[in-house]
Parts: C-alpha cells; sequence; structure tokens
C-alpha cells in the first residue's frame, strides 16, 4: 500500500505528489485552510483521494474549532466547506466527501449533540472513509480484472492508481487484481501532458509493484495501436454524467477515438459516487482550468514564447459511445448506460432500504 494521505493526530499527512518521482516526502496539514492548499496545489490528486481529502478537511475544521455555541459552530463549517469546495471543480468526489461529513454534522446539530460527541463522530466518519475507499478499490479491481488479456499489452493515461485513492487505484487497481491473479500484462502509461502524472506518478507506483511499465509521449498511441501493440485501454474518471459520458485528465477523449478506431476495448474504472446522477450529460461536468504556466514552462523552464496564447483544460469528456464498460466497486456498467447506472442506482437504494 502507498501511504497516500492518513490521519495521524498532529494532522493530515499527504504524500506530496508534486515531488514524485525524485523525491518521497510529506506535508502535514494541521487545519482545513491548509488542506484546500493541498488539493489546490494537487501535492494530493485523483478523484477519490480528494473526495476523502475533502472529508478530512471538514473533519479537522471542526474538530479544532474554538466555537463554543453550536450556532457558531454551524456558522464556522458552512466557510469550510465552501472554502474546500473551491479548490477543484471537476472532481464530484470532492463534493460528495465533503457532503457526507457536513451531511453528520448538521444531524448531530439538529439534535443538539455536544460539541465534543460532534468532533469525535466527524473524525471517526473520515476514517471510515478512508478504509472504505479503500475496500471500493479493491472491490472494483476484483470486478475488471478479468476484462484485461490473460497476456498482453494495456494502455493507461494519467494516474488512477494507489496514488489517486487512499492506497489501491481504480484503473491500476483493476491491473493490480489482474497481475494477482496471473495476467501478463505490460502497462504503456502516456506522460500525460502537461503535468505528466503518468510519467512521473504511474511509472513510478508500478514500478514499485514490479509491473513491467513504459512510458510514452501523448501523441504515440495511436502508431502503436495500429501496430497491435495495444490490447486494451483502462483509465479512471473524474466525474461521469448519468448517460456515461466520462470526465478525465485532458487526453482521454483522443485515446478514446484512437481505440474506436483500432476496436481496442476501452474501459473507465471508478468508484460507484463518480457518477454524478444530477448531472445529465457530460456537457454539464465544468472543466477546471489551470495556470497557463503549466504549459509554458517544463521543471522550471521556458518553453513557449513571450506573449503565446495558452490553453489549459485539465479534463475532457469522453462520450459513452466510445466506452466498452464502466467498472466499479458494485460492478460492471454496460451500454445503454443511462439504463444500467439508473438500475444500479435503484438496486443500492433499495439495498440500503432493506438494512
Amino acid at each position: 500500500m502507498i501511504p497516500t494521505l492518513e490521519w495521524t493526530p498532529a494532522g493530515v499527512n499527504f504524500l506530496d505528489q508534486t515531488k514524485l518521482p525524485l523525491e518521497e516526502t510529506y506535508v502535514l496539514a494541521t487545519d482545513y485552510q491548509q488542506v484546500a492548499t493541498v488539493i489546490r496545489d494537487m501535492i494530493v490528486r485523483g478523484a477519490p483521494a480528494i473526495g476523502v481529502s475533502g472529508a478530512m478537511g471538514v473533519a479537522i475544521g471542526i474538530e479544532r474549532s474554538n466555537a463554543s455555541t453550536l450556532p457558531e459552530l454551524t456558522a464556522e463549517v458552512e466557510v469550510i466547506c465552501s472554502t474546500l469546495a473551491e479548490t477543484r471543480p471537476t472532481a464530484v468526489n470532492l463534493f460528495w466527501g465533503i457532503g457526507q461529513v457536513r451531511d453528520i454534522f448538521n444531524g448531530l446539530a439538529a439534535k443538539n449533540t455536544p460539541i465534543p460527541e460532534i468532533k469525535t463522530a466527524v473524525v471517526e466518519l473520515a476514517k471510515r472513509l478512508y478504509d472504505e475507499d479503500i475496500a471500493q478499490c479493491k472491490a472494483l479491481g476484483a470486478n475488471g480484472a478479468d476484462l484485461l488479456p490473460k497476456q498482453g499489452t494495456v494502455l493507461t493515461h494519467c494516474n488512477a492508481g494507489a496514488l489517486a485513492t487512499c492506497g489501491y487505484g481504480t484503473a491500476l487497481g483493476v491491473i493490480r487484481a489482474a497481475v494477482e491473479r496471473g495476467h501478463h500484462i505490460d502497462v504503456l502509461a502516456d506522460e500525460t501532458r502537461p503535468y505528466l502524472q503518468g510519467a512521473r506518478l504511474t511509472a513510478w507506483e508500478l514500478m514499485k509493484d514490479s509491473i513491467p511499465t513504459t512510458v510514452l509521449c501523448d501523441n504515440m498511441a495511436g502508431h502503436l495501436m495500429s501496430k497491435g501493440r495495444i490490447q486494451a485501454v483502462i483509465v479512471g474518471a473524474d466525474r461521469i454524467a448519468a448517460n456515461g459520458d466520462t470526465a478525465n485528465k485532458i487526453g482521454t477523449y483522443s485515446v478514446s477515438i484512437l481505440a474506436k478506431e483500432h476496436g481496442i476495448p476501452f474501459y473507465v474504472a471508478a468508484p460507484f459516487n463518480t457518477i454524478d446522477l444530477a448531472t445529465a450529460t457530460g456537457a454539464g461536468i465544468p472543466i477546471e482550468q489551470r495556470n497557463p504556466r503549466e504549459v509554458t514552462h517544463s521543471n522550471g523552464k521556458q518553453m513557449t514564447p513571450d506573449g503565446v496564447g495558452i490553453e489549459n483544460p485539465a479534463f475532457d469528456v469522453t462520450p459513452a459511445k466510445y466506452i466498452t464498460a464502466i467498472i466499479t466497486e458494485r460492478g460492471v456498467l454496460r451500454a445503454p448506460y443511462n439504463e444500467s447506472i439508473r438500475a444500479m442506482a435503484l438496486e443500492s437504494e433499495l439495498t440500503l432500504a432493506a438494512v
């Protein structure tokens, strides 16, 4: 297990992903503002990890509040939640994690629960969400493992591994599970410009697991597909609309079209809470625009002429028609996604009602 983030008595400890692969250092966040900075600056990244980070940010804000009355604490919680929600707009897991802690707080506050008991409850919830993320990713991996070839090469884009979760991974979790079952898989990792999550992060963690990995420039995948070098593509997701349209790191859309053209299965792996039932299609998913400097500079060196225009959307949306299957911890979804997603959501509601 790679310790992406951890709740400690001193605060929330984060593996600094901006320093990988050359340095393994940690950043300790001791209040919710520092957690917000860690998320915004991509010290932690990946939708599931951001979701749990958001929950821990709200929890540490409540735990360390000096409010002496419930009305004071309630007003402070709203500030905490809005501060964390403003950090990264695309990953729906962030809002889910914040909402989980806010909901339990509001429920306890409505019952006039003593503040010390509320603090204990929200911290325990944040810790439980961490454990649940790992369990979900392992279940997701088990559900998707046999979709990958028994022997062959799998392409992935960005990093949807242990570093993007609490320690096991979504897309890379499926690869890990397949390898654990005896599949002989080589991984091709798109470098994923401009932030290089594939070259820096995916390659780093797969090498730690001794899974054969080769880094590609982002414009090489089509060539290798045409040569029969790629048997499957698997990626993660930051938000999935109710019709199956999927937002993932910029460049994913292009890879999906190439896979479709070459008859290669294209899988999305994500926990079910990445599905945003309130967003009908991908057109409604907000796309984060990041600092132009990520494009103009590499390793501190300017790569473009002064004054040139820069586009830096962090994500794009892959239409559902290019997705072979969506792998979740609850099972594998297939087209038509608006029907299979709705059925899975209804099944979950019925299960919860029966408990």
